[in-house]
């Protein structure tokens, strides 16, 4: 049988001229949890390689017409991800020699033996899984630092701490609900972990950050000429995840015509690369979040209510920090404790005024502006205590700059940049000027700005290219 570490079956083709081969891979072949397509002849073969992708290609060297050796070096000039595999029933050395040179995965003699086929089909998983876990080594970097800790007492925490412990060893679609900064990627993580998945991939995805022309590419792939610029095919974040755990945050920024394919993956478990006809099965669960009311979406036609009822399987609401103030100094001290030890610092405490301080401020940006404060706090305390001067002091009202050039009334303080700027580089500088006024949340800078969070998301990427 299958190794049941690799989750998720291979997507195979075979080809052979035999008829009763083709009928055994067809029915054998999905009782190992495999995909199987079967060819009569390599023309019809290659037809298959593009329309679509294939996992592993099982070929017969001996086909009328075009042979075995002849598809497998137009498979690797076309599709190099998939894996050949070749049969024959007149096996030489020199066949094999030239075979694994042009790049065959490996190669069986006729009759076969069921047993040394699993075993080379485990060993291409083995190769696509660690092709998968290749692409998404910056999240396996991240969760190297170890479980992902939720850190609070307060009878909310509990609550969804309980939630995490029921939820996370199903498959069940998770939405998860907060504002910008309330830890919604954590907790994704910690379903994740504590699921049968935990071995696997954790793939976290922006979906308001994804460039809008190429959201559909990113998160399902493309086919090698499906559009200008295409010019190899690409795994989508879907079949990366493979196995593993897809975290979509801010889920409603994606367009209805992305929200179609996502409601037919969790319908049926299949997606369909940009350009190919044929849809193929992925094993991924599918955890969301989003920091926006999508029941008010729904109403207004800005989300498919199908898909919405579909992605709110089970539902885990977080609280702002400011309603969960006993949780502070405990958050504090463990995010000490974690900056510390990545900066060196052997010794670091907090005063009980620099705590009073932190449970008092309402954190607009919730926890990650918390992270941000302690941060930069430790970096000026050093080895130090962590005194109330530390911190980041809010400007009272009464001494805030008055409005002037450059500066709009109830803004933030803004002046024109030096020089000879263009208009560009004021919009820029503006928009700086008020993410740090929000401490770096989004939505609401977005909100200000009077732009949209997507619109938000592609200016700071041009910010970024300057």
């Amino acid at each position: 049988m299958i190794d049941k570490s690799h989750r998720g079956g291979l997507r195979i083709l075979f080809a052979d001229d035999e008829a009763h081969l083709r009928d055994l891979m067809q029915m054998e072949l999905p009782r190992l949890g495999h995909e199987v397509s079967v060819f009569p002849d390599g023309t019809a073969a290659l037809k298959a390689i593009e329309r679509g992708s294939y996992d592993a290609a099982l070929l017969d060297i001996r086909m009328p017409g075009i042979t075995g050796i002849d598809v497998l070096t137009q498979i690797k000039q076309t599709s190099p991800e998939t894996q050949v595999i070749l049969l024959t029933g007149h096996a030489t050395v020199d066949t094999a020699v030239q075979a694994l040179r042009l790049g065959a995965f490996d190669y069986l003699t006729k009759p076969c033996k069921w047993a040394e086929l699993e075993v080379i089909l485990n060993r291409v998983a083995e190769r696509r899984d660690l092709a998968n876990k290749t692409v998404a080594l910056e999240s396996r970097l991240k969760a190297a630092e170890g479980a992902p800790l939720i850190i609070g007492d307060t009878p909310a925490m509990q609550q969804v701490k309980r939630l995490i412990d029921t939820i996370a060893p199903t498959d069940a679609t998770v939405m998860i609900l907060g504002e910008t900064g309330t830890g919604k990627e954590l907790v994704a993580r910690n379903v994740h972990e504590r699921s049968e998945r935990a071995q696997r991939v954790f793939i976290p995805v922006n979906c308001g950050a994804l460039p809008e022309n190429l959201v559909e590419s990113e998160l399902f792939g493309h086919r090698k000429g499906a559009f200008t610029g295409a010019e190899t095919n690409r795994k989508g974040l879907f079949e990366v995840a493979n196995g593993g755990t897809l975290f979509l945050d801010e889920v409603g920024e994606l367009d209805k015509s992305v929200q179609v394919k996502l409601l037919r993956f969790l319908e049926c478990g299949e997606i369909r690369r940009v350009g190919e006809n044929e849809p193929f099965r992925v094993d991924v669960r599918v955890v969301c979040a989003t920091n926006r009311d999508l029941r008010d979406m729904v109403a207004n036609d800005q989300f498919r209510e199908d898909l919405f009822f579909r992605l709110n399987t089970f539902e885990i609401v977080l609280p702002p920090l400011r309603d969960r103030r006993y949780d502070i100094p405990e958050l504090a001290r463990h995010m000490i404790s974690r900056y510390a030890a990545r900066r060196g610092l052997t010794e670091t405490s907090i005063s009980p005024e620099a705590v009073e301080v932190l449970a008092a401020h309402n954190w607009p940006g919730n926890i990650r502006e918390l992270a941000n404060a302690v941060e930069r706090a430790l970096i000026l305390a050093g080895n130090g205590p962590i005194r109330p001067e530390h911190l980041p002091t809010q400007l009272p009202a009464k001494n805030r700059p008055q409005p002037g050039v450059g500066q709009a009334a109830g803004g933030p303080h803004f002046t024109i940049p030096d020089g000879n700027p263009t208009l560009r580089d004021i919009e820029m500088s503006y928009i700086q000027v008020v993410l740090e006024k929000h401490n770096g949340n989004k939505p609401a800078a977005s909100k200000e700005l009077g732009i949209s969070l997507k619109t938000l998301y592609n200016k700071i990427n041009q910010l970024q290219q300057m």
